[in-house]
């Protein structure tokens, strides 16, 4: 009940910060993961830059998992805080027993794609066969072992809901340090540890979010904003169509960068052969370049669902006034992180890509032009990703689908279809 009331009469700009922080922290360390084990692939002494090439590969499958896991999760967010806001605890209850059994069925969806699809999917990424070997190794462990990513989605959002974010930071914090400590171990082979590799990495980032799981789990047995009985877990089908529609415009978001980075990799791969950057070069760059701007999206993302159930809680309540303060405030914030961001990008890039290993100097000329120009507009990310959550949470997902489909769909996918056709791999026809 205090968490609740916080919700609605503490002024905007400190709940933001309360809400806010954490989720920022909690998206940071998410995008984490795969940015340290690239990290720590890449400096391997043998294959390092064919291993970096393998998890950029798998990257975009993974995208994917967290776009099904936190869209859903959202969907949950958005239902729960405004059921709590409008005082409807029967509704909340059967939310939560709804949420845990749509993670059943999104991890048993993943795990069939990790026995049966994860070889189909690299066949179409690559021929190169350690290439190939290495990110089928990494992927299918990623697939298979994913109970922790996809449970800790709904309950890192359930607990949001419940206006107690710092909690599900921490469980995120524990998860991370975790991966971060696991990733030399069984990378390298030390402490007496078998030496792993790529699958290392991918044994490391499994573990990582099992324990973040198991530690948003025993926060939320603490609580009584919503009680787990038996009968609550019952399949109501309008209800798991609802957290589904209302958590769409974010999974759209996340699912279409997913089919850009598909779609960007068999272009760099295709052209970057035409070009003196041969194959690997342009893959490589652009792995680096994606995760790095997965850091930035991670604190926009943060801000835009830290606000979320605000807004969902202030609409169901009918105080609009502060609806419209948060959403100001998000709007704000969000456009001083991205112009942080963009000056970063266009003036320390190679300091940036220097973090991922060495190269030589055909490498960083390709990797630093390529970051310039991708990330030129980022100034105008936060507004759209902001938008299309904003609707989410006030209940019409329909229009939040619509913004994140026109950037990412409608426009970009096309485009890169066609501007390689006359520009080529970098802006220049070889």
């Amino acid at each position: 009940q205090n968490s609740e009331s916080k919700m609605a009469v503490m002024p905007v700009k400190k709940l933001m910060l309360v809400m806010g922080i954490p989720m920022i922290i909690s998206m940071m360390l998410q995008a984490l993961y795969n940015i340290v084990d690239s990290a720590f692939v890449s400096n391997m002494k043998e294959n390092g830059e064919t291993a970096l090439n393998a998890l950029t590969l798998a990257f975009p499958v993974q995208m994917l998992m967290v776009a099904i896991g936190i869209g859903s999760g959202v969907g949950v967010n958005a239902l729960l805080s405004k059921s709590l806001g409008q005082g409807d605890k029967e509704k909340a209850d059967k939310i939560v027993g709804n949420a845990y059994f749509l993670g059943i069925v999104i991890y048993i969806l993943f795990a069939l794609f990790g026995v049966f699809g994860v070889e189909a999917y690299i066949n179409t990424q690559t021929d190169t066969a350690i290439v190939h070997d290495m990110a089928v190794k990494y992927l299918k462990i990623c697939c298979i072992v994913s109970p922790g990513i996809v449970f800790f989605s709904f309950f890192e959002k359930m607990l949001q809901a419940t206006g107690r974010s710092h909690l599900s930071t921490i469980a995120q914090v524990a998860g991370a340090v975790t991966n971060i400590i696991l990733d030399p171990i069984l990378i390298y082979g030390l402490c007496g540890m078998p030496k792993l590799g790529v699958a290392g990495a991918a044994w490391a980032t499994i573990i990582g979010q099992i324990v973040s799981c198991l530690v948003a789990v025993s926060y939320l047995k603490r609580f009584r904003n919503v009680e787990l009985k038996a009968h609550y877990f019952r399949l109501h089908r309008k209800l798991c169509l609802k957290i589904a529609s209302l958590g769409m415009s974010n999974s759209l978001n996340q699912v279409a960068l997913t089919f850009v980075q598909i779609v960007l990799n068999n272009s760099l791969t295709y052209y970057g052969a035409l070009s003196p950057y041969g194959k690997e070069i342009p893959l490589a760059a652009c792995g680096i370049v994606m995760k790095t701007n997965a850091t930035l999206l991670a604190v926009i993302i943060g801000i835009s669902q830290g606000s979320q159930p605000i807004i969902g809680f202030n609409y169901g309540a009918k105080q609009y006034d502060r609806v419209r303060g948060v959403y100001k405030l998000a709007i704000q914030c969000n456009l001083v992180i991205s112009l942080i961001g963009f000056l970063l990008f266009q003036l320390c890039p190679r300091q940036i890509i220097s973090l991922f290993g060495t190269g030589d100097a055909l490498y960083f000329e390709f990797a630093v032009k390529f970051m310039r120009i991708f990330l030129f507009m980022v100034l105008l990310n936060g507004v759209q990703l902001l938008s299309s959550n904003f609707f989410a949470a006030i209940g019409k997902p329909v229009k939040g689908m619509l913004l994140s489909l026109t950037r990412q769909v409608f426009f970009l996918i096309p485009l890169l279809f066609i501007l390689p056709l006359f520009l080529g791999i970098d802006g220049i026809m070889y």
